[in-house]
C-alpha cells in the first residue's frame, strides 16, 4: 500500500480551509502519496465507521479558492481512552494533518503525546486556523482566516455605520470571539467605531452586564457632547465567557440550559441582549436614543479567502510538507514574512492541563494604546459638568473608572 496522509478540520469554518486542504493534498499527491480526507473532524477518527474521501489532484485543484470546508467539520473532542492506532495502521498513514483553532490544536497535542508514548510512527502537524486570531503564533502572525473574515466584517460595519448616520440611530454589534477580542478590536479600529468592549479590557475589573451597559452609555453621551447623535458599538461575545451563570441570568433572557445546568449562549443573539439592556438603561435615564442589534459572526466564516489568506494558506500547506520531510511532529506550522517555515511545538504553548493557551489582545501594545486613548469616544473627568445635562452622576460612566484603569 502507498504511504498515505490524512487531513481533517475541526471547530468552525474559517476562510482558507480549502486552500490548506488543496495545497497539502497537491503537494503530497505530486510525490506519489495517497491523500485521505476525513469528514467530521475528530468525531470518527478512532471509531470503526467513518466517512473518508480519497482526494485526487483535480478535486484538490477545484476547491483551492472556495470558502467553507470541503471536509465536514466537528467540534467533537475525543477522550484519551478513545485513542487507538487502527485507522493509521490499516491505511499506512505516515502523517496526520489537523486544521483548527485552540480546541483542535489541544486535541492534536494529546494525540501527539499518545502516538509518541505508544511508539506509533506517525507524525502530526497542525495548521492554525480561526477567525478569532487567538492562537499563540510567533511575531504576532495571524491565524489564517482572520484577515478574510475581518475584511468581510469591516464591509458590514461600514454599511451599518452609514445606516446609523443616515437614520440617526445607534447600532449594537456583537462580534464573534470566544476568549479574545481580536476580531471586534480589528473591526473597531478599521471603522472608527466610538466604542469597543472586549474581554481583555476587564483586566482589573469584574465583567458584569452593568459595566458593559455603563460603557455603552458613556460613549453615547460623549458623542452627544460632540454634537453627534448616532454611532456603532462593537462588543465581543467573549465577554460572556468571563461572567458567572448568575450574572448572565441577570439579563432576564429565558435561556435553555445544557446538561451541566449552564445557560446555552449559542441559542441566543448576544447583540439582542446587549441592546435590550441598553434600551432599559436609556429609558431609566430619560434619554431618547434609538438603538438596534446586529449580530456579526456566522455570515463571515465561509466567505472566500482574500488574497492575503490565499497566499498565507498556500505557504502553510507547503510548510506542512517541509516539516514532514524534516521529521517534525507535535507542532503547528508557522511562517514569517520572509516565507520561512518554522515549527511551533504544541508542548511549548500548552498550559498545565495540556490546553493550548489563547493569545489575547495586548492592551499594553502601541496599537491598543492609540485606539483606546485616541480612537474611542467616552466620558472623562473633564466631561462631567457638561454630561450632567444627560446624567445625574456622570462619574459612574467614566470609561477608566468603570474599568478601574
Amino acid at each position: 500500500m502507498k504511504d498515505s496522509i490524512v487531513i481533517l478540520a475541526g471547530g468552525g469554518p474559517a476562510p482558507g480551509i480549502n486552500t490548506v486542504i488543496s495545497t497539502v493534498a497537491k503537494t503530497f499527491l505530486k510525490d506519489g502519496y495517497r491523500v485521505l480526507g476525513l469528514h467530521d473532524g475528530y468525531k470518527n477518527l478512532f471509531r470503526p465507521e467513518k466517512e473518508v474521501d480519497e482526494i485526487d489532484f483535480i478535486w484538490a485543484d477545484e476547491i483551492q479558492k472556495q470558502g467553507g470546508s470541503a471536509l465536514r467539520m466537528s467540534r467533537y473532542k475525543p477522550k484519551n481512552e478513545e485513542f487507538n492506532p487502527d485507522f493509521f495502521v490499516q491505511n499506512n498513514i505516515k502523517l496526520l494533518v489537523t486544521i483548527g483553532g485552540d480546541d483542535t490544536a489541544s486535541t492534536a497535542n494529546r494525540i501527539s503525546k499518545y502516538l509518541r508514548d505508544n511508539n506509533v510512527p506517525i507524525q502530526n502537524i497542525h495548521v492554525p486556523k480561526t477567525i478569532d486570531n487567538d492562537l499563540p503564533l510567533p511575531d504576532g502572525n495571524p491565524t489564517f482566516g482572520y484577515y478574510s473574515a475581518k475584511d468581510a466584517a469591516v464591509h458590514l460595519v461600514q454599511t451599518v455605520y452609514e445606516d446609523a448616520r443616515t437614520s440617526g440611530n445607534w447600532f449594537v454589534l456583537s462580534a464573534m470571539g470566544r476568549e479574545a477580542g481580536h476580531l471586534a478590536f480589528g473591526m473597531t479600529s478599521a471603522c472608527h467605531c466610538p466604542m469597543v468592549i472586549i474581554p481583555e479590557m476587564f483586566n482589573k475589573a469584574e465583567v458584569t452586564l452593568d459595566a458593559i451597559v455603563n460603557l455603552m452609555v458613556s460613549s453615547i453621551v460623549k458623542r452627544k457632547l460632540l454634537g453627534v447623535n448616532y454611532g456603532v458599538i462593537i462588543i465581543s461575545e467573549g465577554v460572556f465567557h468571563f461572567m458567572t451563570d448568575e450574572e448572565i441570568e441577570k439579563s432576564g433572557v429565558a435561556f435553555t440550559y445544557d446538561e451541566h445546568g449552564h445557560p446555552e449562549l449559542g441559542n441566543v443573539s448576544k447583540a439582542h441582549i446587549f441592546n435590550l439592556l441598553l434600551q432599559q438603561r436609556l429609558k431609566l435615564l430619560g434619554l431618547n436614543v434609538k438603538s438596534r442589534p446586529v449580530e456579526i459572526g456566522y455570515g463571515i466564516r465561509c466567505v472566500q479567502p482574500n488574497g492575503y489568506d490565499l497566499t498565507y494558506c498556500s505557504l502553510l500547506g507547503y510548510g506542512v510538507k517541509k516539516l514532514f520531510l524534516q521529521g517534525v511532529t507535535g507542532a503547528m506550522v508557522t511562517t514569517n514574512p520572509k516565507g520561512e517555515i518554522i515549527p511551533l511545538y504544541l508542548k511549548d504553548v500548552e498550559d498545565e492541563n495540556g490546553k493550548i493557551k489563547p493569545r489575547l489582545v495586548n492592551l499594553n501594545g502601541p496599537k491598543a494604546e492609540l485606539i483606546f486613548n485616541e480612537g474611542l469616544q467616552y466620558l472623562k473627568p473633564e466631561d462631567y459638568e457638561a454630561a450632567k445635562h444627560y446624567l445625574p452622576e456622570p462619574e459612574q460612566y467614566d470609561f477608566k473608572k468603570i474599568l478601574k484603569w
